[in-house]
């Protein structure tokens, strides 16, 4: 993709985010779509592109009236939505489609018609390998590659849980988070026990939500009422649908082939990257992806995080939302992580980063199975 050819000029998230009983999630997808919808100042009618995952992109279009030459149902779980970005710059580029709409709404918490979830029965590969062996859902399965990893680079459980302490300080500046009181160290390690070493406060919310972005060319780009946000660089891999059968579990393979190639295509350095949002469904991944993005060495993020090089006022502002531990997580967290990066470039974030003019979108699907990077700025090409 050529740099900056595409841009954002449509971005929300539903009306309300946590808890919302009375709402299916095709109407959380509908909800947040027709909001960015109204970002952006145009109709269902100007849309030809349609992107989603957790619901039919059949449905999307059918419900909002849309007649698509363009669309697509790729869902590799929480980072499908950046892979949404970047199929959906690559089409625009060869005029398959102007303008299109991503969705994603989640009942999570809810769970009112929750349609299209994966299954782990036995006739999946976790299903016949892994499950019988006791490890079932991400709670339990994250926690083999975290306890590698804690082992072979001598971290502490405290260390985890400063990840939470430092998010929850980002988050209390943010109105529409989940949680916003003040938490510490001690406060996340006496909170319950989930699978050892993650406690409640270190794993993700369970909420309800959802969001959309609208994307078109940067020709025409400067025709919307909003500041456009330019697709910088893009990239996205996999590895393996089974946690157990990582190459590797003190780094992720799909994390390192996702960012490289967005780094590249993006030409960028690491020191320009004024802000970062990494999926962080568990304590553990903003550690795994500050080092397989490259901002860090192999074993030194835990250490980078606790000197608050990632909390306000440091100098990589990281998950200023407050993430999925503080802010929401619906269950797909990737929208999330893209909106705030879109709030961030326009200057309208709660936990605004000063002069913020690259920032970077970073998610995972399932347990390391799938990653997709997104590279972001505010400048015009």
């Amino acid at each position: 993709m050529k740099p900056c050819s595409v841009a954002i000029v449509g971005a929300a998230e539903t009306t309300e985010l946590g808890v919302i009983p009375n709402t299916s999630q095709l109407e959380l997808h509908c909800d947040a779509a027709l909001n960015a919808l109204r970002d952006a100042g145009l109709r269902p009618t100007d849309i030809d592109g349609v992107a989603t995952a957790g619901e039919s992109p059949i449905a999307i279009a059918h419900h909002l009236g849309i007649t698509p030459t363009y669309v697509d149902g790729t869902g590799v779980g929480g980072c499908s939505f950046m892979l949404h970005v970047r199929h959906a710059a690559a089409a625009i580029n060869e005029g398959l489609c102007r303008t299109v709409l991503i969705t994603h709404g989640e009942s999570g918490k809810s769970n009112v018609a929750r349609g299209m979830r994966g299954g782990g029965g036995g006739a999946t590969l976790p299903g016949q390998f892994e499950a019988p062996y006791g490890v079932m859902g991400p709670a339990t399965t994250f926690t083999i590659p975290a306890l590698r990893y804690m082992k072979t680079y001598g971290v502490r459980e405290a260390q985890l849980a400063m990840v939470a302490v430092i998010q929850r300080e980002w988050a209390a500046k943010n109105p529409r988070a989940s949680y916003r009181d003040p938490l510490t160290v001690e406060q996340v390690l006496d909170s319950r026990m989930i699978a050892y070493p993650f406690r409640k406060l270190m794993c993700c919310l369970v909420t309800d939500g959802g969001g959309a972005l609208i994307l078109t060319s940067a020709a025409r780009a400067r025709d919307f009422p909003t500041r456009p946000v330019y697709i910088v660089g893009t990239g996205e891999s996999v590895e393996t649908p089974m946690v157990s059968q990582m190459e590797d579990f003190t780094t992720s393979r799909a994390f390192r082939v996702s960012a490289r190639k967005a780094f590249a295509e993006a030409g960028i350095s690491h020191a320009q990257v004024d802000h970062l949002m990494i999926y962080d469904a568990f304590a553990h991944l903003p550690i795994y992806g500050l080092e397989d993005l490259g901002f860090c060495e192999r074993g030194e993020a835990a250490e980078f995080i606790g000197k608050r090089n990632t909390a306000p006022g440091g100098k990589l502002p990281l998950n200023t939302n407050g993430g999925g531990l503080s802010y929401m997580h619906s269950g797909m967290y990737g929208m999330y992580a893209l909106q705030e990066s879109v709030r961030q470039l326009r200057g309208i974030a709660p936990a605004q980063v000063p002069n913020a003019r690259i920032s970077i979108a970073h998610g995972v699907g399932g347990m390391f199975a799938a990653s997709g990077t997104i590279v972001m700025t505010n400048q015009e090409p």
